[in-house]
């Protein structure tokens, strides 16, 4: 997974806002910077959080779309990264959806915040991904005036996919199918945690995450114990390719005939491999994760 100092180089490169830097088109002396808020001194740690939380945009002027064309993109991608990591709970929509409020008195500023959050918590490869606080900014985009039908389609289709199988939620059934040709759902599954394992043969990460999980001593330990089910999905329709690269005997290794998973959208593909943690009622405790050490945290956290 990329640094956060990489994914603000890949982000300012790219550009914010779906438009060019505009950083040769402005002076030096007209440049603005981002203003930041600071806590109170003698507070509390957690009070400073708390008080971050609730006031890191208070110095910023939600009417002033020329700031936005005259700020550096890069300060403002590092100012945003800030919140989400510092302040932001990965499962906590509350102040996204705060945010885009503000962001939402004109087109241009909501354009402007989304194009930021679509890079920072919605990008597969971003370390600060979450469907969670990406929620909010798609309802805000559903909820706006500024936008037709037409225009509304793309977040609706997104907000589809990123309400399926939603952390501390249950995830969606499935049926795969292995080498012998039977079929069984997911959900018949009996094991304390069910490591799903959206993978493709032909990817070099894929190839990665599979060594990563095979060297975990934690891991390895829990699918000996029976207590962990490492279930390889195959999303994909060519079959003799997925047949060519077997998966551990240990693990189970199946496909997704017909493949239903994608049509039915029950599960986000856009970015391969991905795994899912389920407890042993199926409960989502990690979403679309490519981190080895993440599952482990989150089993340790779990057992306590």
């Amino acid at each position: 997974m990329r640094t956060i100092f990489v994914l603000l180089i890949a982000l300012l490169a790219i550009g914010c806002g779906g438009q060019k830097n505009k950083k040769a088109d402005v002076s030096k002396h007209e440049r603005v910077t981002f203003s930041r808020v600071l806590p109170p001194s003698q507070a509390t740690e957690e009070a400073k959080s708390q008080y971050m939380l609730e006031h890191y945009w208070d110095r910023f002027d939600f009417t002033d779309t020329i700031f936005i064309e005259k700020v550096d993109s890069m300060e403002m991608v590092r100012a945003y990264v800030e919140y989400i990591a510092n302040y932001v709970g990965p499962y906590d929509g509350v102040p996204i959806a705060k945010l885009m409020k503000k962001a939402s008195v004109s087109r241009k500023m909501l354009d402007y915040f989304v194009a930021l959050s679509e890079k920072i918590i919605h990008d597969p490869n971003s370390p600060l991904r979450s469907d969670e606080l990406y929620i909010p900014v798609l309802e805000a985009q559903i909820a706006a005036p500024f936008y037709d039908e037409y225009e509304k389609m793309a977040p609706a289709y997104d907000l589809a996919i990123a309400t399926q199988n939603r952390v501390f939620h249950k995830a969606n059934d499935f049926r795969y199918t292995t080498a012998s040709g039977k079929s069984h759902f997911m959900y018949s599954i009996k094991s304390d945690y069910i490591l799903i394992y959206i993978n493709n043969p032909g990817c070099p990460m894929c190839r990665s995450i599979q060594k990563q999980i095979s060297a975990s001593a934690l891991l390895t330990e829990m699918i000996a114990s029976k207590k962990l089910t490492v279930l390889g999905i195959y999303p994909d329709a060519d079959i003799d390719l997925w047949r060519k690269h077997p998966l551990p005997d240990s693990w189970i290794n199946g496909y997704d005939k017909g493949c239903i998973i994608d049509q039915k959208r029950l599960y986000d593909l856009r970015a391969i491999p991905s795994l899912y943690l389920l407890d042993k009622d199926k409960i989502v405790l990690v979403k679309d994760s490519t981190s080895i050490p993440q599952i482990e945290n989150v089993i340790l956290q779990n057992a306590k």
